[in-house]
């Protein structure tokens, strides 16, 4: 029996409306700002995000022993459709770590804040 469940995955930032944006448009939903430096997204048929302001924040680094990562995103796509995500991210101002192996079944790229994420091929 589990102690607990995970409510919501809460991403530090400098801007959090524009970094729950950015989440918005590549998995769907709404932000709601608090007003307060907090903003929530529920997003379609998945776990909750929140975006936090983090007024000293410090991107991570994608690989780096000294600026870890800490946690990525798995964002699961269809096979066929992973180069036209690839350039719809992009074009929402993702940045790519690690895509040029394309017999991968995912690729890596980093949001508009810095944190890692992976499209991987279903």
């Amino acid at each position: 029996m589990p102690l607990a469940k995970l409510g919501v995955v809460v991403l530090d930032c400098p801007d959090p409306l524009a970094l729950a944006g950015f989440y918005a448009a590549l998995l769907g939903g709404t932000p709601k700002d608090d007003g307060d430096g907090w903003v929530d997204l529920d997003v379609h048929g998945g776990t909750p995000l929140a975006f936090q302001k983090a007024p000293g924040h410090v991107p991570p680094q994608w690989p780096a022993a000294d600026r870890s990562q800490q946690f990525h995103l798995d964002l699961t796509v269809e096979p066929a459709e992973m180069d036209a995500v690839e350039k719809e991210v992009l074009a929402l101002g993702a940045s790519t770590l690690d895509a040029a192996d394309r017999s991968r079944s995912f690729r890596v790229y980093a949001d508009p804040a810095g944190h890692p994420f992976c499209l991987c091929a279903c």
